[in-house]
């Protein structure tokens, strides 16, 4: 299971960030994605190998290459621990507008 902090550290680096984000349009061997980021292969490499022990990416063999992935669990889990916030937001939302809306009715009972 991924761990979401883990996850996020992760993906602080903007490197780190723009090499998951390549990922997000497809899977890549380690040099596709650095013919398009401004780092060498072997900087891809290691940013992917933190990327995979943060359950980000997964790597699968195709002849004498790694082809990288987005994992959908490792992801699937950064994105339920952000939903856990996410419904306190719009509990807020809800008590506000509500709120709001009590008090424009009292105002027009004035």
């Amino acid at each position: 299971m991924t761990n979401p902090s883990f996850a996020l550290s992760a993906l602080a680096d903007p490197t780190r960030r723009g090499v998951f984000e390549r990922l997000a349009s497809g899977s890549a061997s380690v040099g596709e994605i650095a013919a398009e980021l401004p780092v060498s292969r072997p900087a891809v490499s290691q940013h992917l190998k933190i990327l995979k022990e943060a359950g980000l990416v997964l790597d699968r063999a195709e002849g004498t290459r790694r082809v990288y992935q987005i994992d959908p669990a490792g992801l699937g889990a950064i994105r339920a621990w952000l939903d856990q916030f996410w419904a306190i937001a719009l509990d807020a939302f809800k008590a506000k507008a509500e709120g709001e809306e009590i008090a424009a009715r009292k105002g027009k009972h004035k």
